[in-house]
């Protein structure tokens, strides 16, 4: 594996598989423009620009990729020459929609595109093939939320390295300074510890604590706030890492104290509730009965998880009304919450594995409220 895809044979099961899967679904083949679909089936980071760049996957036969002759570049970084895909390449005043009819059989068929085709590459390619394409994601859906093992080793090494710049927030988090000022230490810290780039930092400081996606501001850390820190990178062939904790400069009062105690217990409630067969939705119920109980039920105002990979957001999401059945490979957050509108908020977050008989947390860091001492 290099640090910007994995090994060749890995990009050939999920090529492989994703065919079959087109056939299952009774459609002539895939069409997959740049984004986080391309990346994962053939690792390429290509950007999607009004000229067409494609991978096109029949359901019997071999992928072509078409691309414009000058984007020729952005496929080395792919396996496209490694596995000896078909490349089509074309220049401007040729019909890249045309190429793709052909690539899957020349007549009109169904065809599944990926969500994030832009309706400026969707709209021609509808009237070259003469019917309106569906969305590929639920031939893909499967393939990525159940992680191989590969990819799985990818999250642990990303968890690792999100648990060791949490294990340096504590020496950032001094009265005076700026949120703004912790979340650059922050991300220093990410890139430090190992990821390729920042995916998001998130430092609520006392009020701005209680909104779940604050970001970061100019308001000044004081004796007494409770702080949530949100964080996560990107590592290794592009996956995630996605962690929060709750810092309290300072000792808590009792209230804070008993409050973040009870969203403890619903987070880890919440973990040893995950194992096969077991649905999204009843993971989200375990943490939020356990709020509920407390007459905590209307401060959790989202859901308890969302599945991770190549997206930092993406399936399974762990919500009421997901009767999804989890399997062994799915990887998610389990993050319950609790928020006093301008007072404070906390959050748990980890990033788990479903396993054979249960799940596997990547996180490892303290869950308690984790006290920053100030002389």
């Amino acid at each position: 594996m290099s640090s910007g895809r994995f090994d060749a044979d890995v990009y050939a099961r999920r090529l492989s598989a994703a065919a079959a899967a087109t056939t299952s679904a009774g459609l002539a083949g895939l069409v997959i423009t740049p984004g986080y679909d391309l990346r994962y089936l053939i690792g390429s980071r290509a950007e999607t620009f009004e000229r067409l760049t494609a991978l096109v996957l029949p359901a019997a036969g071999a992928p072509t990729v078409v691309l414009p002759r000058l984007e020729l570049a952005s496929m080395k970084e792919s396996v496209a020459a490694d596995l000896g895909l078909d490349v089509r390449d074309w220049v401007d005043g040729d019909d890249p929609y045309r190429l793709v009819a052909d690539a899957l059989g020349g007549t009109p068929a169904a065809t599944a595109v990926t969500d994030s085709m832009p309706a400026l590459h969707l709209l021609p390619l509808a009237r070259v093939l003469g019917v309106m394409p569906v969305l590929a994601t639920d031939i893909l859906r499967e393939l990525r939320m159940v992680k191989e093992e590969a990819e799985i080793d990818a999250l642990r090494k990303a968890g690792a390295a999100i648990d060791r710049v949490h294990a340096r927030v504590p020496e950032f988090l001094v009265p005076g300074r700026t949120e703004a000022d912790v979340a650059a230490d922050i991300s220093k810290a990410i890139v430090a510890e190992g990821h390729s780039d920042v995916a998001f930092v998130i430092v609520g400081s006392g009020p701005h604590g209680a909104d779940p996606h604050h970001g970061y501001s100019d308001r000044e850390l004081q004796v007494g706030d409770i702080v949530v820190v949100d964080i996560g990178g990107t590592y290794g062939p592009g996956y995630h890492s996605d962690s929060t904790r709750t810092y309290s400069i300072g000792e808590p009062s009792a209230e804070v104290a008993e409050q973040y105690s009870i969203l403890r217990r619903a987070q880890r409630v919440a973990f040893d509730f995950v194992r096969p067969g077991v649905t999204a939705e009843q993971v989200d119920a375990a943490a939020r009965d356990v709020l509920a109980e407390a007459g905590l039920a209307d401060y959790f105002v989202h859901r308890t998880g969302h599945g991770i990979g190549l997206c930092v957001h993406e399936e399974p999401y762990i919500v009421a009304g997901n009767k999804l059945p989890l399997k062994p490979g799915m990887a998610f957050s389990i993050e319950p919450g609790i928020y006093f509108p301008g007072r404070w908020g906390a959050r748990i977050e980890d990033i788990v594995i479903v396993t054979e008989d249960g799940a596997l947390s990547v996180n490892n860091r303290p869950h308690e409220l984790i006290v920053v001492p100030v002389s």
